[in-house]
């Protein structure tokens, strides 16, 4: 009962100072021991018994936003094989693996889509989940005992990946690449990070757990990977495609991190969360609006830009008709001045054919018969000259009526990008709106955490006076008992 009454220290996977040691311990050639050494059958049982009786509560998703992206709800029924006994601790040490699992997955997408931006390193509930991916990963390996001691690492089992599916061959090029990573367990915790960027985390782990056979080589055959819960959470791997990632690995000492998995995390009060459920839905109703006039502006700006150039093309158009236009009036005027001369020349010809017949009629008959025909060769002339000008007349009056339909246009689509661009402004000053109304909510949500706490500490100081006056009345009790008991006495001393 001791145990049982014990504060939750003994929940966490390092129980004892002997077990920190051990967890930072490595052997000569770099390699850490796992965490997974720690892990004893006590602490497996209180582990259970605490997430059975804590109150663990997560944001429904009616209380989310209403879009539906944001609707996730894993409900993931827990396998209790009928021939595996209840008991064993390591059936139980595989339900609580794949319980921490559910819980770390379910609030790392709930915490992302409330964020509602790409997760990068820092991020804490990321951080978790690949801790305790990493345990999961860790669990029943075989121990391959060296010269050096034992070596425990899961990259052998994620190499296997790389041969039952070519397209992870990039993955593993680019962890072995990686400077720094000297030991299998770094290269390992890469090849989880690279794999959720690549959102095929998923695949791959349904890859190598159909593989049982290939398994084996790494595991023993009642470890996680080899059993139904391995099944589960590759499963529940799924529901991170939703999530955007973008980590940086240079910088990281991946082979040195102790992999502590934080139950806090998941141990919350619920009263704190009722409190704070209020604030949280504002914020996000108001980055939910923010997120919509962003993409509004997006759409309009692109609508802005098409407009602008097919103004650009109209005007285009139009130097190109004004050109032609030009040309065509040249065109006429030349036509026109062709026709006057055509006409003089004519005119001086039959007055002087008019001349000539009257002075000399009867000796010139030829010359007047080839006058005739000259004339007719004008006449001809300047009929197929007039026709050309009544044609060239045509296209001119024609390009005058394209050009005032196209200068109509061009001031419709210049009224049109006025009116877009002063919707533009009002959109941009509503999204600043919003933003100081997200900074406001932000302050009073801090606020409320920082009157939250203070309730909390002043709550704390009367719980321990309270205590105190019991025990100050537990004591005058024990007086009083004492008096009587002497005033007893004294009675029957007197008789």
């Amino acid at each position: 009962m001791a145990g049982r009454d014990s504060p939750p220290a003994g929940l966490s996977l390092q129980s004892s100072p002997d077990c920190r040691k051990r967890q930072s311990s490595s052997d000569g050639n770099g390699h850490l021991d796992s965490p997974d050494e720690t892990l004893s059958p006590t602490s497996v049982i209180y582990f259970k018994e605490a997430l059975h009786s804590a109150n663990v509560k997560f944001r429904s998703p009616d209380s989310l936003s209403p879009t539906p992206l944001r609707q996730y709800d894993f409900q993931i029924e827990r396998i209790e094989s009928r021939r595996k006994d209840p008991k064993d601790p390591i059936t139980i040490e595989r339900l609580n693996l794949m319980n921490m699992a559910k819980l770390s997955i379910k609030g790392l997408i709930e915490s992302a889509l409330n964020l509602g931006r790409t997760l990068d390193s820092d991020y804490a509930p990321l951080q978790q989940f690949f801790v305790v991916m990493e345990h999961c990963l860790k669990h029943g390996l075989k121990t391959k005992k060296t010269f050096l001691g034992q070596n425990k690492s899961f990259w052998g089992a994620l190499e296997l990946v790389e041969k039952l599916t070519p397209e992870a061959g990039e993955i593993t090029a680019s962890v072995k690449d990686l400077p720094g990573l000297k030991t299998p367990l770094g290269r390992g915790r890469a090849w989880l990070r690279l794999a959720l960027m690549q959102k095929k985390l998923s695949d791959y782990m349904k890859t190598i757990i159909n593989r049982k056979d290939l398994l084996s080589e790494f595991y023993e055959p009642n470890a996680l990977m080899m059993e139904e819960e391995g099944a589960v959470i590759a499963g529940l791997l799924v529901g991170l495609n939703v999530i955007d990632a973008n980590l940086c690995m240079k910088g990281e000492d991946l082979d040195s991190q102790v992999g502590v998995i934080d139950f806090s995390m998941y141990l919350k009060d619920g009263g704190h969360t009722s409190k704070s459920a209020e604030g949280d839905g504002q914020i996000t109703a108001i980055l939910d609006q923010k997120n919509y006039v962003e993409e509004l502006n997006r759409h309009l700006s692109a609508s802005v830009n098409n407009l602008q150039a097919k103004v650009d093309a109209l005007e285009k158009s139009n130097t190109k008709l004004t050109e032609e236009l030009a040309v065509a009036n040249n065109r006429i005027i030349t036509l026109q001045e062709d026709v006057e001369r055509v006409k003089e020349e004519s005119s001086y010809q039959m007055e002087s054919s008019r001349k000539a017949s009257r002075c000399d009629s009867a000796a010139d008959g030829q010359s007047i018969s080839e006058t005739r025909k000259q004339l007719k060769e004008e006449t001809l002339l300047r009929l197929d000259v007039e026709k050309e000008l009544e044609v060239q007349i045509g296209m001119k009056q024609e390009m005058e009526l394209s050009m005032k339909m196209l200068e109509k246009d061009i001031c419709d689509k210049q009224d049109a990008l006025m009116e877009l661009r002063q919707q533009l402004e009002d959109l941009r000053a509503i999204n600043q709106q919003l933003s100081h109304k997200s900074q406001t909510a932000e302050s009073s949500s801090k606020q409320k955490s920082e009157v939250i706490v203070r309730l909390e500490e002043k709550v704390n100081q009367m719980t321990s006076t309270v205590k105190q006056l019991e025990n100050s009345d537990k004591h005058l009790v024990k007086q009083a008992r004492n008096l009587n008991s002497t005033a007893g006495k004294l009675l029957q001393l007197q008789q």
